[in-house]
């Protein structure tokens, strides 16, 4: 049995979403990895200090140790582990998640050389990633992508007599929640009826602010909180055009996961997005930080006929598929054995 230490924030039970430490981690641990994983801790300390305590307890049972890597404070975590993993002789693999990772490879070139130089391979989970990092030197790169268990996703047609959009993931300002706010107050004022629930924790006070800028604008909005992937699955069914806001990203399970259901996405064209959707094809790409773009997009869906939003949204499942669980194991289990 191949034994992997899963190196993460492993915090929804902290009122966080699930990230994949907990996803991947149980998927692989399915498959027959035997999996430990680090950490819980709320305390950004501590969960450092518990990610350095598990290496060092498990260095001489472990073969592989699996790392999250975000661009923000979370990328120290990735440099102090692996660095920990260089000193032990242990194979590490960096999972580059965060979106901005390529500012951050300029912006700290030594410490990313540290780090992404001496792993065993390097994850890109999109062509977006590995691009980027091939481009400034690093070679030891494999592209293995985000993936969900189809089976959970139950695609749907639409209709479109109304708009009614859905927003989910954290509530953080590098997601720019207040963007899908103005997008419902912008099709408000050319008079189309529409509305908006946004799905999702709290991560850095991000939810007050979007609740009040609701208010603000005097736009009904429906504010979930976190909700369980069960909960959001069932309720998207109410729902039929998926909104993506962010300013930075990667490969986001959430569109994936949209894609699956049958629901357009309109997203703003940044980071890995053209990777993932292909404009006007399986999705619709609009530039960053413009509620009217958003709303012009959303007009061309829904104008005289649902037909190009269901064959956008066929498309999309199509694509997903490509992403099922089943197929992407093949890759992991390349790598890891």
């Amino acid at each position: 049995m191949t034994n992997l230490l899963y190196i993460g924030n492993k915090l929804s039970n902290k009122g966080k979403n699930k990230t994949s430490i907990e996803t991947l981690g149980k998927l692989l641990e399915i498959e027959g990895f035997s999996v430990k994983t680090s950490s819980n801790k709320s305390n950004k300390l501590l969960r450092m200090f518990d990610m350095i305590y598990y290496v060092i307890k498990l260095r001489n049972q472990t073969d592989f140790v699996l790392i999250d890597v975000y661009s923000t404070f979370n990328f120290y975590y990735a440099l102090v582990v692996s660095q920990l993993c260089r000193f032990f002789k242990l194979n590490y693999i960096p999972i580059l998640r965060g979106g901005n990772l390529p500012e951050r490879l300029k912006k700290s070139p030594k410490l990313s050389k540290a780090i992404f130089n001496h792993a065993y391979k390097n994850v890109a989970p999109s062509k977006y990633i590995k691009s980027n990092f091939e481009g400034l030197g690093y070679h030891n790169i494999v592209c293995i992508p985000n993936t969900i268990e189809l089976n959970n996703y139950i695609f749907k047609e639409r209709s479109f007599d109304k708009i009614k959009l859905l927003w989910v993931r954290s509530f953080s300002k590098i997601y720019n929640p207040l963007l899908a706010i103005k997008v419902l107050k912008g099709l408000k004022d050319i008079n189309i009826d529409a509305e908006l629930c946004m799905v999702g924790p709290d991560s850095d006070g991000s939810m007050q602010e979007a609740i009040d800028y609701a208010n603000e604008l005097k736009v009904e909005v429906t504010f979930t909180g976190k909700l369980s992937k069960k909960e959001w699955i069932e309720r998207s069914k109410y729902y039929n055009i998926f909104i993506n806001t962010t300013n930075f990203d990667n490969m986001p399970v959430s569109v994936i996961e949209a894609m699956a259901l049958g629901l357009p996405v309109v997203s703003t064209n940044v980071g890995g997005m053209p990777f993932l959707i292909e404009d006007e094809i399986t999705g619709i790409l609009v530039e960053p930080n413009s509620e009217k773009v958003f709303v012009e997009a959303i007009q061309r869906l829904t104008k005289n006929s649902s037909k190009k939003s269901n064959l956008i949204a066929l498309n999309a499942r199509k694509k997903a598929e490509q992403l099922d669980w089943n197929i992407v194991k093949n890759q992991w289990n390349k790598v890891l054995k």
